[in-house]
């Protein structure tokens, strides 16, 4: 009764967040902000976003071997192969710093050592192929590829830091994933039906996003664009297709149970991030509480102040998938200088106050502020010096 009750709860909530019209309200302000910006989230990121992450999330949790996570991701896995997929999965996904939530949360909760999951956790969304591309088209080719080339180094960078800072952990999560090696995990089905079972999802995930901003690169990317609902129902149609040829009924309850776990732990905080956000920031183009000339006041120059307030401020904002191109734009329009633009750019999309408030809850305060700050750190220096050749 209690787990409806929540339910129950938060779909009210995602309701009045989707339906009210806030933009008539007879006021302007943080408030307003706030309440338009849950509602953009709501509308733009809850049902095409963060539910299909959740049921991945739910899926590797239930379905995905725990033996394999541990070898492959684990504490003691091969390092080059598991930094190496950690850190382009971000060219496969595409999604927010919100969306990577759930199936990061999946992986570290199924054995996938602080290193590899923090790696896989900050390339999810700073890897993003259409978002480089637009960089560079929008903001200059220097930019684009300092971009791509950063968030490829970062991901690798920071998930080897967190692993060394955390060694002595990630020796006894090694001992206890050596225990549970020892009793093993039976398959329920081969592995190729798991990866096709998990490529549907990922697949719905992916072109049920794919951004209209793709419309002004012409090829491949317009094509895609044109295509995405007939590819995504294609996705949806073999997914059912599999659940009811090879899933028994007690497993697709596990998953769904799973599923629900992590919407339930993940969603009211994003929730009230956003409100916390919107409050503070306010949308782009709009104000919150934080004017946004003094954000472009203080990021004009590559003072190391600069980029460090750039990455900060950055870290704490909510940026849509692609958005952080135009806000950028915008930013450079008044003064901005490059270091701080390429600083705002590796810290920006990675991390956001919503972002933050649930990697606390899964992985701790400790584990948490370490992440946060070698990201604003690396992303400062990397303003910087990159401020300093091509400012």
């Amino acid at each position: 009764m209690k787990q409806w009750a929540t339910f129950f709860i938060i779909l009210v909530v995602f309701l009045l967040a989707y339906f009210l019209p806030f933009g008539t309200l007879p006021f302007e302000g943080p408030i307003k902000e706030a309440l338009l910006m849950l509602q953009e989230y709501a509308r733009e990121h809850v049902l095409l976003c963060l539910v299909p992450a959740f049921f991945i999330a739910g899926g590797i949790s239930v379905f995905v071997n725990q033996q394999a996570v541990i070898k492959y991701f684990g504490a003691n896995a091969n390092k080059v192969l598991a930094y190496s997929v950690a850190s382009i999965s971000g060219t496969i996904l595409a999604v927010c710093s919100c969306t990577v939530l759930p199936i990061f949360s999946g992986i570290y909760k199924r054995g996938a050592g602080i290193g590899p999951a923090t790696a896989f956790l900050y390339s999810g969304p700073a890897i993003n192929v259409l978002a480089i591309i637009l960089t560079a088209r929008v903001l200059g080719m220097e930019l684009g590829i300092a971009r791509a080339v950063g968030a490829v180094v970062f991901s690798v960078v920071i998930g080897l830091m967190m692993h060394f800072i955390f060694l002595k952990e990630e020796r006894e999560k090694a001992n206890n994933a050596g225990d549970l090696a020892a009793g093993g995990e039976e398959e329920a089905r081969p592995l190729w039906k798991n990866g096709l079972y998990f490529a549907a999802m990922v697949g719905i995930l992916v072109f049920a996003n794919w951004s209209g901003a793709a419309k002004g690169e012409g090829g491949f990317w317009v094509f895609i664009f044109k295509i995405k609902w007939v590819l995504t129902g294609l996705f949806l149609a073999s997914l059912i297709w599999m659940l009811i040829a090879w899933f028994k009924k007690d497993e697709l309850k596990d998953w769904t149970a799973s599923t629900w776990t992590f919407a339930k732990q993940i969603l009211p905080l994003l929730f009230i991030g956003v409100l916390v956000a919107g409050v503070l920031l306010g949308r782009p183009g709009h104000e919150g509480l934080i004017p946004s000339t003094w954000v472009a006041g203080l990021v004009g120059g590559n003072s190391l102040f600069s980029n460090f307030f750039a990455s900060f401020a950055g870290a704490l904002m909510y940026f849509a998938t692609l958005t952080e191109v135009p806000i950028l734009q915008g930013l450079i329009g008044a003064g901005m200088g490059k270091g701080p633009a390429l600083a705002l750019l590796l810290a920006g999309p990675a991390l956001s106050l919503p972002n933050m408030l649930v990697i606390r809850s899964v992985m701790g305060t400790k584990k948490t502020l370490v992440f946060i700050s070698l990201v604003v750190v690396m992303a400062t220096i990397s303003g910087y010096i990159f401020g300093i050749v091509w400012g």
